[in-house]
């Protein structure tokens, strides 16, 4: 398989350079020159299947002319060592639940694929002699950079670096990436996400530092990261398919995705190219409503991002939107046929909570607040839904106690963080100071 970039001006691209390059030289983001379908008869039983063999038959069909079968099925279930339930909040609305891996947020699954992946190219003798130089560099607005520092964690020869915006993602989110040490070094940035991101992207972009160190990212621009999200569609759909006994590939299953750089949401889109029956998706979004703008009026104007109690979702230009224009031929007419959009204040996601715990039981977090509530208000008659509930709603403990009134539980897992020391680097928007810091690592 052959990787090209967005902006057309970069040479193909080997998945083994797209993955350790992570953006390619004219700033585009790699796409696979192929989606392959899946097969009638994988949809015909998929119901019948656990996580591991849903996701490595999907797995197959974007890495599987790359990495060897054994190999690829160790990645596969070595990643997916947890659940991810769909649990009924209301007929007929169910959550996805994406809070079950070690750091209890969907991009779990990403990072702990890219992490096991990267160490299977690291290991081809060409690049044991540099693989100590290898730095993962990777911009957070909250759950990424404990996803991803957890999912490469003593991993041998690789370095991370996780940027994020000082005083806006949660205590205990700073706690999951900050407290590690090891190969993990966290970078405090005066600014906000699109700052932390714009100073990853510019790495990659200087001559004289990449003479020096090898950069990747982990963020969602990589083809490890976002791809091996659409492993929990389809799983979704087997569930759903158990739950509504049905065996027709045409049931009108609709997906609502809480969406800020759109990485997640993209890899659903992928998704629906090989043959996955969801009939429609709602991309979810808070305050920051730069897509559903462009949904609206087909121009794309990014903005500086606005800080939210829905805090993964502050992306004021996110960069998977360049695969959604690619993936559609730039059509807006196209993107407009497969994804709807809702946007939603801080006090209407307040409400939302209040009134799901109140009337379901059901406990959301800030972001699966607005997955449910979109999914709520665009479900039309004889449709079944699921949303992401992307990360346990004790991450954000303050506000959901807040607004809930309650006292919600930390799980052990996250009790584990908090008990260590804060570690960190402060650190300018400025690019130079950045760079200036790496330079002398």
């Amino acid at each position: 398989m052959r990787y090209y970039s967005t902006n057309g001006k970069a040479p193909l691209a080997t998945l083994e350079k797209a993955v350790v390059k992570g953006l390619a030289e004219d700033k585009g983001l790699y796409m696979p020159e192929r989606i392959k379908p899946l097969p009638q008869e994988f949809f015909d039983n998929i119901q019948d299947m656990s996580l591991q063999e849903i996701a490595y038959r999907v797995a197959d069909c974007f890495f599987g002319e790359d990495v060897d079968a054994e190999s690829l099925r160790k990645i596969v279930y070595d990643t997916l060592s947890f659940d991810i339930p769909l649990v009924k909040v209301e007929e007929p609305i169910y959550s996805l639940e994406l809070f079950h891996g070690p750091t209890l947020a969907f991009k779990d699954v990403g990072a702990r694929f890219m992490a096991r992946l990267l160490n299977y190219f690291l290991k081809d003798p060409k690049y044991l002699k540099d693989a100590k130089d290898l730095n993962v560099l990777v911009a957070t607005s909250g759950d990424t950079g404990s996803a991803v520092a957890n999912g490469f964690l003593g991993v041998e020869g690789i370095h991370v670096y996780v940027l994020y915006p000082k005083g806006k993602v949660s205590p205990i989110q700073e706690c999951q990436f900050t407290t590690l040490g090891q190969n993990i070094t966290a970078i405090e940035v005066d600014g906000v996400f699109d700052d932390c991101q714009a100073l990853v992207k510019n790495a990659f972009m200087d001559e004289e530092l990449n003479k020096k160190m090898q950069l990747t990212s982990a963020n969602s621009i990589n083809v490890a990261r976002f791809l091996p999200q659409s492993f929990y569609y389809f799983y979704a759909y087997a569930q759903l398919k158990q739950i509504v006994n049905s065996k027709s590939s045409n049931s009108k299953f609709v997906c609502c995705v809480p969406s800020g750089n759109f990485g997640n949401i993209c890899s659903a889109l992928f998704g629906k190219r090989m043959g996955l029956p969801i009939s429609r998706f709602i991309a979810a979004n808070n305050a920051n409503d730069i897509f559903y703008n462009y949904l609206q009026t087909g121009r794309y104007e990014p903005k500086s991002s606005k800080q939210t109690i829905a805090n993964a979702m502050d992306v004021g230009d996110p960069s998977n939107f360049a695969r959604i224009l690619d993936l559609y031929g730039k059509s807006h007419e196209a993107i407009c046929q497969d994804i709807s959009g809702a946007t939603y204040t801080d006090q209407q996601i307040a409400e939302t909570m209040k009134r799901c715990l109140t009337e379901t039981g059901y406990q959301l977090d800030p972001h699966g607040a607005c997955g449910y509530q979109a999914l709520r208000d665009g479900l039309q008659e004889g449709e079944v839904g699921f949303f992401l509930e992307t990360a346990h709603p004790a991450k954000f403990k303050q506000t959901v106690d807040d607004i809930c009134d309650g006292d919600i539980a930390i799980p052990e897992r996250l009790q584990a963080f908090m008990k260590g020391t804060k570690q960190s680097v402060s650190m300018s928007k400025n690019f130079n100071n950045f760079k200036a810091f790496l330079m002398k690592q």
